[in-house]
């Protein structure tokens, strides 16, 4: 069973995302808070901690991206940001501060129920297309950051960072480099624990904030 906490200040939005994640099987809402301050208090106080968490990235007091960081800092729980607009100015740093990506809020209720699904099971939920585009401002820095984590890596895992970031699926990363999909995955794990990465989104981040690769490349 799936637990979801339902971070938003406005209830009906709360009390939407409550009726369409309780209408599943698999997953049930096991807490829900108005603001990022009750959110962070109210999951550290759940006898089972949150698997997953919808946190809406603009809420009085403490916003979404703090109670974010401080969420994923102390436990192993995953963020998903809800945000109105498809480029919100919060989401990188959001992504910075360890969520696992984002949904726009008008998404369809299976787009939220996958979204869930994917997170729990250890990967992003940011669309290769909307990769690119959010994290456009990041490579746009002018001078990019060197990251000697980078240094670490193989060839081989640097050209398979650099297709993740083209926002590539590992399906897609077999055919362009003639690899088998467990080999593809193995490249892949191997990235995100040399890049301290908690998974392919965040690796993305480095590799856009690096120079490895940008909108333009």
């Amino acid at each position: 069973m799936i637990r979801v906490a339902l971070v938003d200040d406005q209830q009906l939005i709360r009390a939407g995302f409550r009726m369409v994640v309780d209408s599943q099987e698999d997953m049930t809402v096991v807490a829900e808070a108005g603001d990022g301050d009750c959110a962070v208090t109210g999951l550290a106080t759940l006898e089972a901690p949150a698997d997953v968490v919808l946190m809406d990235v603009r809420m009085p007091g403490t916003d979404g991206i703090a109670a974010c960081a401080a969420i994923t800092a102390s436990s192993d729980t995953r963020v998903i940001i809800l945000t109105t607009f498809d480029l919100d100015e919060y989401v990188v740093a959001a992504i910075r501060a360890g969520a696992s990506g984002f949904l726009l809020k008008d998404a369809p209720p299976e787009d939220l129920l996958a979204a869930i699904r994917t997170v729990h099971a250890g990967d992003a939920v940011i669309a290769p297309s909307s990769t690119r585009r959010l994290l456009a401002r990041v490579a746009s820095l002018p001078d990019p950051v060197d990251d000697a984590r980078l240094a670490g890596l193989t060839d081989r895992e640097r050209e398979v960072l650099e297709l993740m970031a083209r926002g590539l699926s590992n399906h897609e990363i077999c055919a362009e480099l003639y690899l088998a999909e467990p080999t593809v995955k193995t490249h892949v794990g191997r990235v995100l624990a040399k890049l301290g990465a908690r998974d392919r989104v965040q690796a993305v981040v480095i590799a856009f904030e690096a120079g490895l690769v940008s909108p333009r490349g």
